[in-house]
């Protein structure tokens, strides 16, 4: 069983939808206790990563959330989701993530050696596989919407890269964490497949 973490600043509806299309049993809750009934998890996100820090340190859904990592339970970010995983932000002032991933947050330069950049980066791009993961295999094109990206050292965690005049880590995983900077739910046939491949994971397949 899936679980959406729910803390009010995700993109629940296109998550859910794609799920049921796959006919995957899944359910929403914001509540600790409820989600620990999960096999795995999904962490979507859309908005500020101080917000949503706050909130989920205020609901006490951050330690739940390092707990069921510790347990091994596999975990999924989606878009701001995936950033929360990080160690910290820039945005709107420095703050501390969920410190899962080594990285930080940073903002998509507006100027790069391609030229202007339009920020928010909004479209389709090509994703690079870095190294070979249980999540995606195919360099083929998924869809983005941000103006933050993550700036990591550690090249090991980085599992699929896309270019947007900067190096954009754009599927991440270390162990039973993982993220997608993308919106795997409206990426067509490639976000399905790392969907339905999370999936397995989770059912131990």
């Amino acid at each position: 069983m899936i679980a959406i973490i729910d803390y009010g600043m995700g993109n629940l509806y296109s998550v859910s939808k794609a799920l049921e299309r796959m006919n995957v049993e899944y359910f929403l809750s914001g509540d600790a206790k409820s989600l620990e009934n999960a096999d795995g998890y999904i962490l979507p996100g859309v908005g500020s990563f101080k917000d949503a820090m706050s909130i989920l340190n205020e609901t006490g859904l951050t330690d739940f959330i390092k707990k069921i990592v510790a347990e091994g339970k596999p975990l999924l970010g989606i878009c701001l989701g995936m950033q929360l995983l990080f160690e910290e932000s820039e945005e709107n002032g420095y703050s501390h993530g969920l410190a899962l991933l080594p990285g930080r947050v940073i903002k998509i330069p507006e100027e790069s050696s391609e030229g202007r950049l339009k920020v928010p980066h909004m479209g389709w791009n090509r994703l690079i596989v870095q190294k070979e993961n249980p999540l995606v295999s195919d360099s083929d094109y998924a869809y983005f919407v941000h103006s933050y990206f993550i700036d990591s050292n550690q090249n090991d965690v980085i599992l699929a890269s896309a270019s947007y005049g900067v190096d954009v880590p754009a599927v991440v995983g270390n162990g039973n964490v993982f993220g997608t900077q993308f919106h795997p739910e409206k990426s067509s046939e490639l976000g399905i497949s790392i969907l339905k491949n999370y999936v397995k994971l989770v059912e131990g397949e």
